[in-house]
């Protein structure tokens, strides 16, 4: 597990020093699987967030997001509270594909996804993998800014994804 101590903002010198320790945010970033609860929880709130946000067109892809049994999953928490998921799966000899990318509402700000993701990477590659490959809707911005500021390149839609309007994959070498 990881720590990493955040400030959520630089108090004025006139606010009591035990306001500065209260406003101390800890991040824990952990490996595990997918029987973990916390993930279990955390991707039905994904689901929930993608079904609002896209509606009946998430009906083309549920099929995608199934999650059987994957022994690469990472987990961050905040004040030790589930905050966020992702996780990857084998995709070819060389690749991963990074799956179920989410944070909770309440914990967004805090850079949570891109640690997440640069845990998901750094297991990926001492795992030997070359590079990774993903897919994210079209109306999710805030995961395109991610992405992109992570490195990836848009690509053509692989896979499931081919002919999926609102389907956009990203790619990136380790």
């Amino acid at each position: 597990m990881r720590n990493v101590l955040l400030f959520s903002f630089t108090p004025p010198s006139f606010f009591p020093a035990y306001y500065i320790f209260a406003s101390m945010k800890t991040i824990s970033i952990t490996r595990t699987t997918s029987d973990n609860p916390d993930f279990r929880n955390l991707t039905r709130e994904l689901d929930a967030d993608l079904r609002d946000r896209n509606g009946d067109i998430m009906n083309l892809y549920d099929q995608h997001n199934v999650i059987d049994q994957i022994d690469t999953v990472v987990l961050a928490y905040l004040n030790d509270a589930p905050a966020g998921c992702g996780c990857f799966k084998g995709f070819d000899a060389d690749a991963v594909e990074i799956k179920r990318m989410f944070v909770r509402h309440n914990a967004r700000g805090n850079g949570i996804s891109t640690m997440i993701l640069k845990e998901l990477e750094t297991w990926a590659f001492e795992l030997g993998y070359q590079y990774t490959v993903l897919e994210t809707a079209s109306k999710q911005l805030e995961a395109h800014g991610l992405y992109r500021k992570s490195g990836y390149v848009q690509t053509s839609n692989y896979g499931v994804y081919v002919g999926l309007p609102d389907s956009l994959c990203f790619r990136k070498v380790l």
